[in-house]
Parts: structure tokens; sequence; C-alpha cells
């Protein structure tokens, strides 16, 4: 839970983006289901769910790329079917694969966007050789965006969407399929942009990237959202679970459906070769799942207890294995 400080903030907080009652179907599939949800101003806000689950498309509603079958939201005031126009100037879009053009360069690309976005000539070029040195992107300017690496490109298309100073800023996956340091420069640009008063809506199907940057997540499975809240207070949904956590050299099918009928067990999950026990009763289970362990040939390399994670709450909460949380979509081929 938040501090009473931390809780009067939020509640003094501008709704910036309204969602109300929305909906889209791709044939018989309801791909969003009746959602609604608040987005304040000046926050990171996670839409978190298996690849599927509706994020993408939700984000194509809101920033007027796709028609919904019924409902609305509303973008800094402004109706997103009646005002459309109005909208697009309110936000800034990082889609999933790049929008900027391979042949021109970093600078080129920047200037190009300012144009687009009806930014004045006289400063065009000066924002974006700003925002070029803000992402740390100046030695590359004159390289083709077809050149620069994938890191490196998603940091320009960043850059490409706050030339024209947004008030939101909408990311579709951005940190899908980068390395580990790339990656992590990119959620160290987001959590900058919010110090500057930026809104940052953010679909992810990482974990640990919703809970590391947001301030508030909506968990979104099969279109409909399942919870709204802080990562800690959806972390609190399973205070009462303990976790007992055991290394081992391997793990077969056979063990696991050994462990799964023992009583006490509520969960197991299961990640390399480690294997995680949800249970409200550690001290009853540790010796007979070891017993069986032994008896099975396992050999135990590690064991320890774990306070709830995330990753805990929101399998209890979806009743989803968080290993399919972990598959990336198939990386499309292009210039990005």
């Amino acid at each position: 839970m938040g501090t009473l400080g931390e809780n009067l903030m939020t509640n003094s907080m501008k709704d910036i983006i309204q969602v109300r009652d929305l909906t889209k179907s791709y044939g018989s599939t309801l791909a969003v289901d009746h959602i609604s949800f608040d987005v304040k101003e000046g926050e990171v806000f996670g839409f978190l769910g298996p690849n599927g689950a509706g994020k993408t498309t939700t984000i194509r509603i809101m920033v007027g790329l796709t028609q919904p079958g019924s409902g609305t939201a509303w973008i800094d005031s402004h109706d997103i079917l009646k005002e459309p126009v109005e909208v697009k100037k309110t936000i800034g879009l990082v889609p999933e694969t790049s929008n900027l053009y391979g042949e021109l360069t970093a600078l080129k690309n920047l200037i190009y966007q300012a144009e687009l976005y009806g930014v004045p000539k006289k400063e065009r070029r000066i924002r974006a050789l700003d925002l070029l040195e803000e992402f740390n992107l100046k030695e590359h300017q004159e390289k083709p965006f077809q050149a620069l690496s994938r890191g490196l490109k998603r940091r320009l298309t960043i850059a490409a969407a706050l030339v024209h100073h947004p008030k939101i800023l909408f990311l579709d996956e951005p940190t899908t399929g980068l390395d580990v340091m790339s990656a992590r420069g990119l959620r160290k640009l987001i959590l900058d942009s919010k110090k500057k008063g930026l809104t940052v809506f953010l679909t992810t199907h990482y974990i640990p990237e919703a809970e590391s940057l947001c301030d508030r997540i909506a968990v979104i499975v099969k279109g409909k959202i399942r919870v709204i809240d802080t990562p800690e207070n959806i972390k609190a949904q399973v205070k009462e679970t303990e976790i007992l956590e055991i290394g081992l050299d391997r793990i077969t099918e056979d063990l696991k459906n050994k462990l799964l009928v023992m009583e006490g067990i509520e969960k197991i999950l299961v990640s390399e070769n480690r294997i995680r026990f949800h249970t409200k009763k550690l001290d009853q289970i540790t010796h007979p799942v070891i017993k069986v362990l032994e008896e099975q040939g396992a050999k135990i390399e590690t064991i320890n207890t774990l306070s709830p994670t995330l990753e805990d709450a929101f399998v209890k909460i979806t009743g989803l294995d968080s290993e399919l949380m972990k598959i990336d979509k198939p990386m499309k081929m292009g210039p990005e």
C-alpha cells in the first residue's frame, strides 16, 4: 500500500485518459471486451498481459488507428471519435514496428516528423538536435535509420514521437527484441520522461518491466481487464502465500505431477531448473517435498524461501502460467 501522502497525491492528479466500455471484434473474436479505465496525468500506466490479450488493439483504438466496435475514450478531454485531429496533436506514438524512414538519416527523420506534426519551420531543426542530444544519438545523426542498431532505432523512434511536445506517450512493447543493455537504457529514458511530466501509456508482456516502471498496472487477459492497481497493492493479494524455491539438477514431468498432488501445495511454477511451491503451510510441506525429491533421485542444489512477487500475483489473478508471458511475439521482418 502507498503512504498517505502518496495516496493523496495520486487522488489529486487529473485523469488525462478516460476509457469507457470499449470493445473491438475481429470476426467472432472479441479482442477488447468492454474495458474501462482512467490514466492519471504524469504517471506511467502499464497494460500488462500475454501476447494476444488485446493490448495493441486498445492502443490502436485510443490513438485513432482503429475504430472501436462500441464505447469511446477521451484523451486530454478530447473524444477519440469526435475529435481525432485534436487527439493526435496531444499524443506521441511509438508502435511496436518503427514508422521512421530507413533511407533518411536520424536528423532528417526527426525534422520530417516535426514537419508532419506541424512544428513551425524555424523550430524543427532545433528540436531535432535537442532530442538527438537528449537521447545520446548525436554521434549517429548523419547515419541512415536502416544502419542503426535495434536499440538505437527504438531510441530514435521515441525521440520522433516527442518532437511536437506531446502530453502523452504511447509505447507498444518498446523493449521487445532488444538486448539487455539496450532495454535497460530504454527503461531509463521512460523514467526520465516521466520526471519531466510526461504521461506514459506502456504495453508490455514483461512482468518485471511493468513492476519496475509503472505507477499503476492494468492486467488484461483475452480482452478483459482483471485488475487495476499499483504493483504493491497487486502483490498484496498474495501476501498470505509463502514460497519455497528449490533448485534441482533436473525437473521431469513425472516429478512435477507427483509434487502437484501433495497436500498443502497450491501451485507449482517451474523456471529452468528452479521450482517454486506456493503454499500457506510452508513448515508443513518442506520436509515432505524434500522427501519426494530424494525418492525421485533429484539432486537439490539450492533451497530458499521467498516473498511473493508481481509474477506470483499475476499467476494467482489470471490463472495463467507465468512462462507464457516470457514468450516474445515472432520477430517481424522489415527495416527495423
